[in-house]
């Protein structure tokens, strides 16, 4: 997967509907509540973002802002995207990723909705727009290009079948123990302090302040997929590494 980004003018212009060629292309922010219907669309573009209402909900919790939209031409649905500032980003860098349809594509609909998200990150005080893209997606990788965006990094998504290999005995170096969070709920302000010092060793994560602890809490380890019980903590001589 790759990440891009691109600066622009903070001055871009909102608008809500363009015609081109006789067609009219509509954008719309929708709430809550129509995320039943918003999320199909990303699915049909991107089945890797097919979540639950609930796991986006929750996700605009953790962000400081976060918006979903839809794009229509000529009343029927061609594409959605979604925009956020504030979950684990520079200050002055907002997300933006946008989902267009098969059948739409190439009719002036994914631009339209990037002119959106970049205008919605540049309200919220932002001068850099940062997306993700599949490697394996040749024409939206082009179309990056095309408008200026460059690659900033690349993650990679690995899967490990368990149905297919023996797992070996939890075996720690003498003077270390593994225990959960759920066992050990009081250690939980150590923990913060080693991600105070390992975030930042994070590719990509150069220049993302780190929350304070509450917020932390909050973002980072209350969410709805976050388990006490699977969060793993190695303690060396007793103290939290």
């Amino acid at each position: 997967m790759c990440r891009t980004h691109r600066p622009y003018s903070s001055t871009l212009q909102k608008a809500k509907s363009w015609r081109i060629v006789d067609m009219m292309i509509e954008i719309r922010e929708i709430e809550a509540d129509e995320l039943d219907r918003w999320i199909p669309l990303v699915a049909a573009v991107r089945p890797d973002r097919a979540s639950s209402v609930e796991d986006y909900l929750d996700w605009k919790r953790q962000a400081e802002d976060m918006a979903w939209f839809v794009a229509s031409v000529d009343g029927e649905d061609a594409g959605c995207a979604l925009a956020y500032v504030g979950w684990h980003s520079a200050p002055g860098t907002g997300t933006g990723e946008a989902f267009v349809l098969p059948e739409h594509r190439g009719a002036g609909v994914g631009f339209e909705l990037y002119r959106e998200l970049a205008s919605w990150v540049a309200e919220r005080g932002c001068v850099t727009l940062e997306t993700s893209v599949t490697e394996n997606d040749a024409a939206s990788l082009a179309w990056a290009a095309r408008h200026g965006f460059r690659e900033v990094g690349r993650s990679s998504r690995l899967v490990l079948d368990l149905t297919t290999i023996e797992p070996g005995a939890v075996d720690p170096p003498e003077g270390v123990e593994i225990v959960t969070w759920a066992e050990r709920p009081d250690l939980i302000r150590d923990v913060y302090a080693v991600a105070c010092e390992a975030y930042p060793d994070e590719p990509g994560q150069g220049g993302t302040p780190m929350n304070p602890f509450e917020v932390w809490l909050s973002k980072d380890m209350s969410g709805a997929s976050d388990r006490p019980e699977a969060t793993f903590i190695a303690l060396a001589d007793g103290e939290v590494a």
